[in-house]
């Protein structure tokens, strides 16, 4: 089963699935930019409806504790619109984790997000479906980063949730897959995010060969890789048979990013980036997988955990 905001679905009912996205978010904190904070519920509304209207049918949301994270909200809109909303818990990577949990170790770490997994989000009742997006820095994965990761591998070994990653511009994914399953972490419950922003193909393909599921993740951000060569990289890896473990998104963050104003909308990879699949030659059965059946897989939470 899949656990959605509005509760537990069967695999077959998340259909085509945004494996990485935010609606509710704020980093301003951080990034002290008021670009990056999504607060505008009808907004949200109108970019999941015209998401819906595309085709689309479930988003996996994970904005966590220290990045704007709203469990409610994400109620009301699947209620709103019919698109199946799977939240988080989580903590992002350094800078982001909220000050209380700032000198954790692992097991802190991990007994907070079971005890999210068990009892729900605060006292909202709405339980997460993934661990995530948990982190690490570019090309560095600092002390904190390394408890954090620790304790999401633990927690999601007990509870059978997935747990998926932030790679700062690709690095560093390899090594989080050892990390995370030398704590005993099945491999399949694995995505690691962001590996579209990574140029050196066969880092990738390392990631690839340990099994887990990889993200492409951040389709249509040409300002950092265009996407021209995201296709390329994706119909190697699909020729070398790796396209059961490959997801899509787009990794939405700022006000820009929306349709409303301007920016390519929740339905940016279906609108131009599938086109250009299909333009390359890759098969409906193929994108079916990309889009439906992989993440289908890899947002399920593990029988007998």
């Amino acid at each position: 089963m899949i656990q959605t905001v509005l509760g537990k679905i069967a695999p077959e009912e998340l259909g085509i699935c945004s494996a990485h996205e935010h609606l509710s978010i704020d980093l301003s904190r951080v990034k002290k930019d008021p670009d990056t904070i999504l607060d505008d519920e009808q907004g949200m509304r109108e970019e999941l409806e015209d998401f819906y209207r595309l085709g689309g049918r479930s988003m996996v949301e994970v904005t966590n504790d220290g990045m704007g994270r709203d469990a409610l909200v994400l109620k009301r809109l699947s209620k709103a619109t019919g698109v199946h909303l799977i939240t988080c818990t989580g903590f992002y990577k350094d800078p982001f984790i909220p000050e209380y949990a700032g000198d954790w170790k692992a097991e802190q770490f991990a007994q907070h997000f079971m005890k999210e997994a068990a009892e729900g989000i605060a006292d909202t009742g709405i339980l997460p479906g993934v661990i995530g997006e948990v982190g690490t820095s570019k090309n560095e994965m600092k002390p904190i980063e390394r408890e954090l990761l620790i304790g999401a591998a633990i927690a999601g070994a007990e509870t059978g949730l997935p747990v998926t990653t932030h790679t700062t511009l690709g690095t560093l994914g390899f090594e989080q897959v050892q990390l995370l399953t030398k704590q005993g972490l099945p491999v399949d419950q694995i995505i690691v995010g962001h590996q579209d922003l990574n140029p050196n193909k066969e880092e990738v393909l390392s990631v690839l060969e340990t099994g887990a599921y990889i993200a492409f993740d951040t389709i249509g951000k040409n300002n950092y890789r265009p996407d021209g060569e995201r296709v390329d990289f994706l119909l190697d890896f699909i020729n070398r048979g790796f396209e059961k473990q490959i997801l899509l998104s787009a990794d939405l963050t700022r006000k820009s990013h929306w349709k409303k104003n301007g920016g390519p909308g929740y339905g940016l990879v279906l609108e131009s980036f599938i086109p250009k699949l299909k333009e390359a030659g890759v098969s409906d059965s193929i994108l079916q997988q990309l889009l439906i059946v992989n993440p289908s897989r890899a947002f399920s939470i593990r029988e007998g955990s």
